[in-house]
Order: structure tokens, then C-alpha cells, then sequence
């Protein structure tokens, strides 16, 4: 299939963060675009708004005439996500249609452009938003596709004038194993996603793959100490990588830090975002777009400029009385480098966390990990697991993991449970964290924490 061809575009699971994205693409490009998704949210609203048609019932009856038949100028889009006895999935099986996966069409479209692809098991969304800033406001441009919603951007996709495409490659499902990039960053390799890989071998196996992937005289960024051959290591304060942070400090709640390379050294860089992760995040960005000859100047205005990505480590109360951010983390690494930035921020207050578990899978594998990490809070409010895709697994629940865990102040509560205790507690240091639904309390706590 030519992307030139293309005239209507169906999305099965059109609601996900990587769905919508190209939901815009090719609406952006004229296309007639709709699509299914199982629940209403605010993106499925936004999309609608846009003038993208969204049904919510999982029956082929709702297909628009135009897209019952199979055609050259007609693309069905899918997400692995969707339920392999969804009836739309099923009526375009059995009419003949061609599906492809997200990951294939992100194929297809970064194929002829200039490609940045940024993969890893966690950081990936947050530097890939950050390599787009820093094209973008150093005025070399170029088109993304983002695994979250810009803050500087209010979006996931980014529309560029030139030929340079910065992509978030996802392992799931090894959906990044169709991309073929000029530069490949690659932010870790932890154990996660045991439901697809089996083990950790055959995850670091693909990561491999993807890494020996990039175009003849392309460019590897790698954090230092994966098994990878080849390529630009960086760390966060490791002077055995190829390029790594140094004199990281905070002042006045920003955090600074100096970015040294045998080649380049930025010294006094700014953040407009905070957390020591974001800053080893930065340093992969700088060392891949100084390939592509932006300057330290540029970059520095840049980085001070970056507003980060909705749900990751974001501020949504920040007063004298209050402050309550909000983070996406849903492995026991990401929860690590969440808390420990939080603390490293306001040492001497007491910090409450609300937590949902994401997967029974997840859960299962990395109980352990994730008790050790929730340890670190000082008051924690559990909420059941999100199941997302899964069945229940019998004996993997919220109580297994509060009762691994040392700490005493720790309980498991609804969400509605939650927000009101919230409301009576009125603590001086929230979180919420996880990549279920628990966005939903964003806006009411959010609500009773300003509202005094």
C-alpha cells in the first residue's frame, strides 16, 4: 500500500495515545478518518472535535458505507490491545480486508523521512517529546508521533515542514521491530511486557534487533551499561559514558546540570521540567540532536523552554499549601525514579501517594520490585489493579502487594474512597501514579486541594 493512495482511514482502538495519533495524520492529510473505541474519554472528545467520527459500540452495523468493502484507497488500522473477538476486528477479517498494526503504518509513513526513533521500557515518551522540542524551537522542524500529549504542544502529533520524523518506538508486541531509523535512542531494557516476551532474554533480544535496524551510517544513543554493541553511551552522572550530566543541583525548584561529551560541554542548562530522570533524558536528547548540528545554544534555550508531557511528572497543584503531581509510572524502575526526585525535591515533607497497579501480569512479575519501591512513601493509598487487556489471575490483587511491603501507613481504598480521604487529609505532598484510569482523579483531587 502507497500512503499516497490513501483516502479513508478506519482506526479499531482509535482512543489509544499512539491510535490518535495517526487518527490526526491522516486527517491533517484530508483523509476521511473513523474509528471504534470501547469507552468515551476526553481524547476520543477531542478527536470528535477535530472532525473525527468515534463510535463507542462494537458492532460492524456501525461501519460507515464507505468502508464495507475493500479498496486501494482504504486503510484499516489496529491496535493489538483490541480484543481478538471484537466484531468490527472480525468484520473486517472476514471481508477481506488488510489490517495493519499501528507500528506498520508508522513504518509506511517514516519510510522516506529522516528518522529519529526513541525506544525503550521507560523514558522513551518523555525524551522523544523532548527531541521534538528541541527541533522545533531551535528551528530545524520536524513532524512526531508521541506517546503522550505534549504540554508545550497540547498534542501528539507534530507537523513538520521538512523531512525529519521523530517516532516513539514501542516494544509491546515488538511493534518497534517495523521501524528503520537514521538516529535509535534507546533509554532501557528492564524486565516488563513477561506476558508477550516469556523472559527477559527474549526482550533484551529484540531491543537488539531493533538497534542493528538503523539505516547503514545511522546513529546508536544508548544509556551506558546495556548489553548493546556500538554506538554513544550516556549516563546521568557516569563519567565512563560517552556523555553524562554533571554538577546536577537544584535551585529555587528547577534543576540545573552541566552537559559534558568529549566533543561538546553546555554548561548552566535550565529545566523547564523536574526530576534527576528527566535529566539523564536530556542528556540522551542533546547527544542525538548534536548529530543532526543543533546548536549548544539552541539546545540550552530549548531544554529551559521544554514543558515535559501530560502525566509525567506533572505539577497540577504547586502553592504554598500544596503540591500534588501526577505521574505515569507503572513499573517498579519508573515508580523509583518518580519518588526519588520527589524527595530529592522537598526532603522535609511528608509524602502521600496514590497508586493503581497496572496489569495482573505486571503485578504478578515484579510484586516484590514493586513493594521495595512503594516503601519509600510515607503514606500510601493503594487502589485495585487496572486490568486494561487482562483476566483476573487468581491470588494477584492489591492485598498481595500491601502485605510484602514494610510500611505502616499504607491501605487499599476505592477511588472514590480515595478522593475523599483526601479531601478530610488535606496532605502537603501528593502523588498520583499509574497508567490505568486513575487519571480520573486528577481533576477532583485536584479540586479539593485548591478549594480550602
Amino acid at each position: 500500500m502507497e500512503l499516497h493512495d490513501i483516502k479513508r482511514v478506519y482506526l479499531i482502538g482509535i482512543g489509544g495515545i499512539g491510535m490518535s495519533g495517526l487518527a490526526r495524520y491522516f486527517h491533517h492529510l484530508g483523509c476521511i478518518v473513523c474509528g471504534y473505541d470501547k469507552t468515551s474519554t476526553d481524547l476520543t472528545n477531542q478527536l470528535h472535535n477535530e472532525g473525527i467520527q468515534v463510535v463507542f459500540e462494537d458492532h460492524a452495523d456501525y461501519i460507515p458505507m464507505s468502508f464495507q468493502k475493500p479498496c486501494s484507497d482504504t486503510l484499516i488500522i489496529y491496535t493489538p490491545a483490541v480484543p481478538k473477538d471484537s466484531h468490527i476486528l472480525n468484520y473486517f477479517k472476514n471481508q477481506g480486508f488488510e489490517l495493519f498494526k499501528r507500528s506498520q503504518v508508522l513504518g509506511l509513513i517514516s519510510k522516506s523521512s529522516f528518522t529519529i526513533a526513541v525506544a525503550g521500557t521507560h523514558g522513551k515518551t518523555t525524551t522523544s517529546t523532548m527531541v521534538a522540542h528541541l527541533l522545533k524551537a531551535s528551528g530545524n522542524d520536524c513532524s512526531a508521533f508521541l506517546g503522550g500529549i505534549s504540554s508545550n504542544y497540547q498534542t501528539n502529533v507534530l507537523y513538520g515542514k521538512n523531512n525529519v520524523m521523530v517516532v516513539e518506538a514501542d516494544e509491546y508486541d515488538r511493534s518497534f521491530l517495523t521501524l528503520y531509523p537514521d538516529v535509535a535512542i534507546i533509554t532501557s531494557m528492564d524486565a516488563d511486557h513477561l506476558d508477550i516476551y516469556g523472559d527477559h532474554a527474549h526482550l533484551t533480544e529484540s531491543f537488539k534487533l531493533f538497534a542493528s535496524q538503523i539505516k547503514p551510517g545511522g546513529t546508536l544513543v544508548h544509556k551506558n551499561g546495556l548489553p548493546l554493541d556500538g554506538g554513544y553511551t550516556y549516563a546521568f552522572e557516569d563519567e565512563t559514558a560517552d556523555a553524562h550530566a554533571s554538577n546536577v543541583r537544584i535551585i529555587d525548584g528547577d534543576f540545573y546540570f552541566d552537559y559534558n561529551s568529549a566533543a561538546v560541554n553546555i554548561t548552566d542548562i535550565k529545566m523547564g521540567i523536574a526530576g534527576t530522570h528527566n535529566v539523564e533524558n536530556a542528556v540522551a536528547a542533546i547527544e542525538a540532536v548534536l548529530k543532526l548540528d543543533i546548536s549548544p545554544e539552541n539546545i540550552k534555550a530549548a531544554l529551559a523552554s521544554f514543558r515535559g508531557v501530560k502525566r509525567r511528572f506533572e505539577y497540577i497543584v504547586k502553592t504554598p499549601e500544596h503540591i500534588y503531581i501526577d505521574d505515569y509510572a507503572h513499573h517498579p524502575e519508573e515508580l523509583r525514579a518518580c519518588i526519588s526526585s520527589i524527595k530529592r525535591l522537598y526532603p522535609a515533607k511528608k509524602l502521600t501517594a496514590i497508586f493503581q497497579p497496572h496489569l495482573f501480569t505486571r503485578t504478578r512479575d515484579f510484586a516484590d520490585g514493586f513493594a521495595e519501591v512503594l516503601d519509600m512513601v510515607d503514606e500510601l493509598i493503594l487502589l485495585e489493579i487496572y486490568p486494561a487487556r487482562e483476566l483476573p489471575i487468581e491470588g494477584v490483587n492489591s492485598q498481595m502487594l500491601l502485605n510484602r511491603m514494610q510500611l505502616q501507613n499504607k491501605r487499599i481504598l476505592s477511588k472514590e474512597a480515595a478522593v475523599a480521604a483526601i479531601a478530610a487529609e488535606k496532605p502537603e505532598l501528593l502523588l498520583t501514579v499509574g497508567a490505568g484510569d486513575i487519571d480520573t482523579l486528577v481533576q477532583p483531587l485536584k479540586q479539593v486541594l485548591s478549594n480550602e
